[in-house]
């Protein structure tokens, strides 16, 4: 083949998400909003445009509408090319009777004729779900100076929380010799980030395997990485030591979130060597009123603030009263939030209503957290306490 890519990227980005309902109700995992502007996938599509790979394919399943409007044809990432660029690759009915994804591995195994028309020496596999800026390039210089058939990202974290993780017991070198899922008495703490680079004939090889075997599973970690590892082959691991978070509860959203907050955020967003791409809205300035008292916090394009904000992640098109206050709270975009209201330690999604008075979660010492589903309506002097999940409007007192 004249044109052919170095490196192909598969963003698996069909998860449903389930633990941070109701946010993922109607859409999927990938596409919540996240620090004010961005979605989730905006940071793995953005790590890709940093590192220099320009072909990705976009796995999607659950409640993909949204997210396929969302990504368009790529061009927020500069990915809207001829040859290459970013495609959505959604589950289909073949002549062999195939259609839903089955698993992980599986979700790569029906596309492996996207992967073979760029005919690529290597296959990143990505996951939509995570938060983190890496570049790519250095892992793979990495596995091709150790002439791996797979490399595995890994990050350094706390012995008590290993067993949480899939686990790489490695060499002095860094070559794989073990893989634990979730062990209860981890022999190591380097986690799978669940970032891979595979030379793409042991992948496509293993991916044959796999779909040939009516046992699997169809999962990288359950079957083609403990596969790779039976018969020998050359895996190594790289060692992240940046910013990472698995957003995969609502805890672990809202914390993130956090994270991009302060004169010096442990995440910053703002870093002009590493941007965070996105598709942008086109709202109007934020007018901010004379009551109005903002601290410590990220506010998005075209809101109408008159009240207070302390420590939060506020979205676009917000409206916050005269008298309202929000505090350690995420909101996402269209809410509005009336005179005297207060929302402390919450998350609101999307389009939410706040009348007058009412008073949604509390302290974030209580250690509840409060979150609001999309376009509900919380009615005057209403009260929703701490660690409730509301999904349909509440009625005034």
């Amino acid at each position: 083949m004249i044109n052919r890519k170095k490196i192909v990227a598969m963003l698996l980005a069909g998860g449903q998400g389930s633990r941070l309902a109701p946010l993922t109700n109607s859409t999927a995992k990938p596409v919540v909003p996240f620090g004010g502007r961005y979605r989730i996938i905006d940071f793995p599509l953005s790590n890709c445009v940093n590192s220099g790979i320009d072909t990705v394919g976009v796995l999607t399943q659950y409640q993909p509408l949204e997210l396929n409007d969302y990504l368009g044809i790529g061009t927020p990432w500069d990915m809207d090319l001829r040859f290459g660029g970013l495609h959505v690759l959604p589950p289909y009915q073949a002549a062999t009777g195939s259609d839903w994804f089955k698993g992980t591995a599986n979700a790569i195994y029906q596309n492996i004729k996207f992967i073979k028309q760029y005919d690529p020496e290597y296959v990143l596999i990505l996951s939509g779900d995570h938060i983190y800026k890496m570049d790519y390039s250095i892992m793979l210089d990495e596995h091709i100076k150790n002439q791996a058939d797979c490399t595995l990202a890994v990050i350094d974290v706390p012995l008590e929380e290993a067993s949480r993780f899939g686990i790489m017991n490695t060499d002095d070198k860094g070559r794989v010799l073990e893989f634990e899922e979730k062990p209860k008495h981890p022999k190591s703490t380097q986690a799978s980030m669940g970032v891979y680079i595979f030379s793409t004939a042991a992948l496509i090889h293993y991916l044959e395997e796999d779909e040939a075997d009516p046992t699997s599973q169809n999962d990288f970690g359950k079957n083609i990485i403990p596969n790779m590892l039976r018969d020998g082959k050359r895996m190594y691991t790289h060692l992240f030591k940046g910013y990472w978070r698995d957003v995969g509860t609502l805890t672990s959203y809202w914390a993130s979130n956090m994270d991009s907050l302060g004169d010096m955020p442990e995440l910053w967003l703002n870093d002009p060597d590493w941007k965070i791409y996105y598709r942008h809205s086109f709202n109007h300035p934020q007018y901010v009123g004379e009551h109005a008292d903002i601290t410590h916090s990220v506010c998005g394009e075209g809101n109408e603030i008159d009240g207070k904000i302390d420590h939060s992640v506020v979205f676009n098109n917000i409206v916050l009263e005269e008298g309202a206050e929000i505090k350690d709270s995420v909101i996402i975009s269209g809410c509005k939030i009336k005179k005297g209201a207060k929302v402390e330690y919450a998350i609101l999604d999307s389009g939410v209503v706040i009348d007058e008075g009412a008073v949604v979660g509390g302290p974030k010492e209580n250690g509840q957290l409060a979150v609001i589903g999309r376009n509900v309506h919380i009615g005057a002097g209403a009260v929703v306490k701490p660690g409730e999940s509301v999904t349909e409007d509440r009625e005034g007192v």
